[in-house]
């Protein structure tokens, strides 16, 4: 759908937009083996089964699950929540810098991540950046992920926008499809040298 009108605000995903997560960062450190690593992370450790905690399920209940599966694994599974901010490796300055400089020029700017409600607080502490966030949905307290469309109804009720008053940022060719199909404009973020210039064409900057 092509958006109507000029976009006013920006909604951020979160993940490697604003901050770099991967569990390899943590594996890494665990495993020795990149055969080891690759396995555990392709087989047991898999981000569809991580996906449950963005869902809502909480880690404990989701560690005990998979543990069970894979009793030999158990202490590594731990680690997923144990060692959960070794798994990142600080912020992307360029998404901070235009976040910046859009709340200088104050437009509006919200929040939309796959996360858990349980690690969504430590997340937001590791940039100053968030508080410029009006609002945040975070899919763990709302149960439903990107890209249903579901959870981008529900950033629409939640700040009170149409679709093609926002822009939305999101390194997910899928949660972008997603996006564009309810008529919000789309910027998909593959390179952070490439997200000034974009947000400059859209007219914001």
């Amino acid at each position: 759908m092509t958006p109507s009108g000029a976009p006013r605000a920006l909604l951020w995903d979160v993940g490697n937009v604003i901050v770099r997560w991967d569990p390899r960062t943590l594996y890494a450190k665990i495993f020795k083996e990149p055969a080891d690593l690759d396995r555990f992370l392709s087989h047991v450790g898999t981000l569809d089964w991580h996906a449950a905690t963005d869902r809502g399920v909480t880690f404990a209940d989701n560690i005990a699950a998979l543990s069970a599966e894979h009793p030999h694994h158990a202490e590594h599974i731990a680690a997923w929540w144990d060692r959960w901010p070794e798994m990142f490796s600080g912020t992307i300055p360029e998404t901070e810098s235009v976040i910046e400089d859009l709340a200088a020029r104050g437009v509006p700017q919200f929040g939309l991540t796959n996360m858990s409600g349980e690690t969504w607080p430590g997340v937001r502490a590791m940039s100053p950046a968030f508080r410029h966030f009006r609002d945040t949905v975070v899919s763990g307290d709302e149960r439903v992920i990107k890209p249903d469309p579901r959870i981008f109804e529900i950033v629409l009720a939640r700040t009170g926008l149409a679709p093609g008053e926002l822009l939305f940022v999101d390194d997910s060719a899928a949660n972008i499809a997603a996006a564009a199909a309810m008529g919000f404009h789309t910027h998909h973020f593959t390179d952070p040298a490439a997200l000034r210039p974009a947000i400059e064409r859209f007219g914001l900057l």
